[in-house]
């Protein structure tokens, strides 16, 4: 059986990651903070603003915007959405 936590996106208990999705302090928060549904909605939507918003990954003012954009995605923030989507909350 996975362990569980309170999902601080969904707001509500459920199965948490497996392991840090990224390394350092940052993936331990999200593995102990966000739950594995939330971490799938969360790429699903990376993927679309990198698309939408041709997002060069080796920049690192690009990478930074994503990252602040992950934190308001997690926080139930207004979080930049790709145009003709809504958000998913």
């Amino acid at each position: 059986m996975s362990k569980k936590i309170l999902c601080k996106k969904l707001e509500k208990e459920l199965p948490a990651l497996q392991m840090p999705p990224m390394p350092g302090p940052k993936g331990i928060e999200i593995m102990n903070t966000v739950s594995a549904e939330a971490w799938e909605m969360w790429k699903s939507h990376q993927t679309t603003l990198i698309n939408e918003k041709h997002l060069d990954m080796s920049d690192p003012n690009n990478r930074k915007w994503l990252l602040e954009q992950m934190e308001k995605f997690f926080n139930n923030e207004d979080y930049e959405s790709a145009s003709g989507f809504k958000a998913l909350d």
